[in-house]
């Protein structure tokens, strides 16, 4: 099964960018951005980050607004700043040499056991298994493994096997091959392009004569994940307040979720449906003079639904009061800062920051369709 598995890899590898370097810097980035993103997604991501912080003494030196502004629309942050923090660990450490021991990769601050074991067989060709999702689902159907396969006993059995199978490969390994490298890989492209979630390419799989769960027609039933959890509506109200050509935006604190980016002004609506007027005003500790519906932004990340209504807000008199980590900001200089996607989609809108409110692009919705939405 191990050879059917090399030949089949090398015959339909994908043709994708971090497949094309042996650098495991290059590796270590496509890792952590392909984890929860697809890899069409990834391509431009990584191109990009790649030409702006090309090696690991680039990232570490390098400003962390640059960082999350590189990894804006990747979702889950806290990636791109631990990628940060290795990189300063890996120069302080190892002068700024990738590891290359397994025990030492695993240490960086946002590695665990898969990422290690993908970037030293990947990078180094060492016989270190990498067992993701595609992997697990893989190795789930071939062996017949029924369960859930994040148990403990289920998941140190797929350790087990995957470990099992990269040895293989390095015994069968003749000069100048990299098998430990293409096994893995091979695995995860199984998983990728004919072992899918839902149905499955069998016809096409090269090793469904190996397939237990093929044989036993139990394909659609392994793995068993069991019940997907339920999604939670959160509501948001955001407000553009606008002054003299700027917008007024503030920063995330340093912790907790979307740290250190940037977002308008918004408050979470926890169940409450007061005034627009009333919501600003206790936002900004001064009476608003208009307030006036703008959009809706959708949103969805893990297992919140978001729903957020985006008003223009504008005051006379007495001035708002200051928000903290507030800033103003003319369009340009927005487009340099990092915010989270569904506040992305609001500077999608300002087009036409200074130009008055009846223009195309932040011309007020129907505000009674908004209301009688049921979302």
């Amino acid at each position: 099964m191990v050879q059917v598995l090399l030949n089949w890899f090398r015959q339909n590898a994908r043709d994708l960018p971090w497949r094309q370097t042996r650098d495991p810097y290059a590796i270590w980035i496509s890792e952590i951005m392909l984890q929860q993103t697809q890899v069409k997604t990834v391509i431009p991501y990584w191109q990009r980050w790649n030409r702006r912080l090309p090696d690991v003494r680039a990232l570490a030196r390098g400003r962390s607004d640059t960082v999350l502004k590189l990894w804006e629309g990747l979702g889950y942050y806290s990636r791109a700043r631990n990628l940060q923090k290795a990189a300063r660990k890996i120069v302080d450490q190892f002068g700024g040499r990738f590891p290359e021991k397994f025990d030492e990769v695993i240490a960086l601050p946002g590695v665990g056991r898969y990422t290690a074991g993908a970037i030293c067989s990947i990078a180094f060709n060492q016989p270190a298994p990498a067992l993701d999702g595609n992997v697990m689902r893989v190795l789930t159907r071939l062996f017949g493994i029924g369960g859930d396969p994040r148990r403990k006993e289920n998941n140190a059995l797929l350790w087990g096997l995957a470990q099992e199978l990269v040895w293989a490969a390095e015994r069968r390994q003749r000069p100048g091959e990299r098998n430990c490298s293409q096994l893995n890989q091979s695995l995860m492209e199984l998983g990728a392009l004919i072992c899918s979630p839902r149905r499955p390419k069998c016809p096409l799989c090269p090793v469904r004569k190996h397939c237990v769960a093929w044989r036993e027609d139990r394909v659609d039933q392994i793995p068993s994940l069991g019940a997907r959890t339920r999604s939670t509506a959160r509501r948001f109200a955001a407000f553009v307040f606008e002054k003299k050509g700027c917008v007024l935006v503030r920063r995330r604190s340093a912790n907790g979720v979307n740290a250190s980016l940037w977002e308008f002004p918004n408050v979470e609506l926890d169940g409450r449906r007061p005034e627009a007027r009333q919501l600003a005003e206790s936002l900004f500790r001064a009476r608003p003079l208009t307030t006036t519906l703008l959009h809706r932004v959708r949103h969805t990340i893990t297992r919140y639904r978001i729903t957020m209504d985006v008003f223009r807000v504008e005051f006379a008199g007495r001035k708002p009061r200051t928000i903290a980590h507030g800033r103003w900001c003319s369009l340009r200089e927005l487009r340099k800062l990092a915010f989270p996607s569904a506040h992305r989609k609001i500077l999608g809108m300002l087009r036409t920051i200074g130009r008055p409110a009846t223009e195309p692009e932040l011309r007020p919705i129907n505000r009674s369709a908004i209301l009688r939405d049921p979302c």
